[in-house]
C-alpha cells in the first residue's frame, strides 16, 4: 500500500507506475482516492469546525446558567444537540468513505524501483548473471519422477487415493535426503548470522491482508472453514506478521530471521498442478529468510540475500543464474524482485527455484511495523527470500548430481546430515 500523499501531491507518478505494470484498468482508481481522499478531510474539518463551535456554545451556556438566562441557555442547548448530530451524521460519512478508500489504497500497486526492467509478464525477465557452468551430460538424465522411483523414494499413487492430484509421499533415502538439505540450508543461515524460527502455520485475515495482495490471496491461500485462519502460503506470512502494530528499537535493526514451515497453496491459475512429479504442488517445506531494516538499507540488503541463495546452490555444485522481475511479472506490493533459477541438464534449461523480494515500506504500512528513530516513529522496510524450497530444489539437486548407473552423489556439506552417505544407490 502506497503513501496516500503520494497520490495527493502526485498522481501522475502513482497512473505512470500503474501503466509500467500494465494495469490500465487501475489508472481509474488513482482519481477516485483522491477524490475520496479530499472529501474525508472536508468533512474532518467540517467536524473539527462544529467541535469548536459547540465548545464555544457549552462555554456560554455555563454562562447563561450562572446568570439565570435560561431561555437563552436552552436556546444553545438545542443549538448544541443540533450540532451534535451533525457530527455523528459526519463522522458516520467520514468511516464509510474511509473504507472505501483504504479498499482502492489496498489495490493500487507500489511503486517500483526505477531499476526494474519493464515487460508485461515473465516472458521479458532479463537474465543478469551466471553462476557455475552449466552442463550437459553424455548420458540421459530421467524425469525426475522416475529417479526418485527407481530411488524406492516417490510415491504419487497413494497420494492421489489419500489426499487428490498435487500432493506426494516421500519415502527412504530421498525423504531423509529432502530433510538433510533443509537441515543444511536451516545450519547455513544461522552460520550466516540469521537467527532460527518456527512460526505459526495458520494466521488471521488481517494479516494476510497485510502480507500480499487480494488477488495473491484468492489464488493461493487456503481458508479454515468457519474459523478465521488461513493455512500459510510460506512463512514469510507468519513471520511479517509476528511484528503486527509493533516499534521496533532502531538499535535492534536490522532483524535477520530464518524461519521453516510447511507451505500450503491452492495454485490457482495458468500453470495449474503437475499430474506426474512435483514441481508444482499443494504442499511443500521451506527454508526462508525474512529481513527488516531500515528503508536507507533495503536495497543493500535486497542484494545481499539473493546472493546467499546463490552461494548455498553452487556449494551443492548447482549452476544457477540471477533472473531480473520485469515490471508486469511483480506482485502488487513488490518494489523490485528476482528469481534465483537452477540448471535443469534434462531439460537444458533453468527453472526457478528461490525468488528474493523488496517490498519497502508497504507491508509496514499495512501492519502497522515502525523502528524508533531520532526523527520519530518511522515505517520499516521488509524483505524476503527462499532460502531452499524442497521440493522444488530437491528437483535440481537430483539432476545436477545424477550418475550415469543411476545412483546420486551427496555433496560434501551434505553428508554429514545423510549419516555419512556419499551416494545413494537404485533399489534392486
Amino acid at each position: 500500500m502506497i503513501d496516500i500523499n503520494l497520490i495527493r501531491t502526485n498522481p501522475e507518478l502513482v497512473k505512470n507506475n500503474i501503466k509500467k505494470k500494465f494495469q490500465d484498468e487501475k489508472l481509474i482508481l488513482v482519481d477516485e482516492a483522491k477524490d475520496l481522499d479530499e472529501k474525508i478531510r472536508k468533512y474532518k474539518n467540517e467536524c473539527e469546525q462544529l467541535r469548536s463551535e459547540r465548545n464555544q456554545k457549552s462555554a456560554e451556556i455555563g454562562i447563561c446558567m450562572r446568570n439565570k438566562d435560561s431561555e437563552r441557555a436552552n436556546t444553545l442547548k438545542n443549538e448544541v444537540s443540533a450540532i451534535n448530530d451533525k457530527i455523528s451524521k459526519d463522522e458516520a460519512k467520514q468511516v464509510e468513505l474511509e473504507e472505501k478508500l483504504k479498499k482502492i489504497m489496498l489495490t493500487i500497486p507500489n511503486i517500483i524501483d526505477d531499476s526494474v526492467p519493464i515487460g508485461k509478464d515473465d516472458n521479458f525477465n532479463v537474465e543478469v548473471a551466471r553462476f557455475g557452468d552449466p552442463k550437459v551430460p553424455d548420458y540421459e538424465v530421467p524425469y525426475h519422477a522416475d529417479i526418485m522411483e527407481r530411488l524406492g523414494g516417490l510415491d504419487i499413487d497413494s497420494a492421489r487415493v489419500t489426499s487428490g492430484t498435487g500432493f506426494y509421499y516421500l519415502v527412504g533415502d530421498i525423504a531423509r535426503l529432502h530433510s538433510a538439505i533443509l537441515s543444511y540450508a536451516r545450519d547455513y543461515m544461522i552460520n550466516n548470522g540469521f537467527t532460527y524460527v518456527i512460526p505459526p502455520f495458520m494466521i488471521h485475515g488481517d494479516v494476510v491482508n497485510g502480507v500480499m495482495s487480494f488477488t495473491e490471496m484468492e489464488n493461493m491461500m487456503y481458508k479454515i472453514e468457519g474459523e478465521d485462519l488461513y493455512l500459510i502460503g510460506t512463512s514469510e506470512h507468519s513471520m511479517i506478521g509476528r511484528f503486527k502494530n509493533t516499534i521496533i528499537k532502531e538499535n535492534d535493526l536490522p532483524l535477520k530471521l530464518t524461519s521453516y514451515s510447511p507451505c500450503f497453496r491452492k495454485e490457482i491459475g495458468a500453470h495449474g498442478i503437475e499430474e506426474r512429479g512435483v514441481y508444482r504442488v499443494h504442499q511443500f517445506e521451506k527454508q526462508e529468510m525474512v529481513v527488516i531494516c531500515k528503508p536507507e538499507e533495503s536495497k543493500a540488503w535486497y542484494e545481499k540475500m539473493w546472493k546467499l541463495s546463490v552461494d548455498l546452490f553452487r556449494s551443492m555444485d548447482i549452476p544457477v543464474r540471477q533472473l531480473e522481475c520485469c515490471s508486469g511479472d511483480l506482485a502488487d506490493l513488490k518494489v523490485k524482485s528476482c528469481d534465483i533459477e537452477a540448471w535443469s541438464p534434462r531439460q537444458k534449461k533453468y527453472f526457478e527455484v528461490c525468488s528474493c523480494s523488496n517490498l519497502g515500506d508497504a507491508q509496514a504500512r499495512r501492519l502497522g511495523i515502525r523502528f524508533k528513530s531520532e526523527k520519530g516513529n518511522q515505517l520499516a522496510h521488509t524483505l524476503n527470500n527462499t532460502v531452499v524450497a524442497p521440493p522444488r530444489m530437491l528437483i535440481a539437486f537430483l539432476e545436477n548430481n545424477y550418475m550415469p548407473d543411476g545412483s546420486i552423489k551427496i555433496p560434501e556439506p551434505l553428508r554429514m546430515y545423510m549419516g555419512g552417505m556419499s551416494k545413494i544407490s537404485p533399489k534392486k
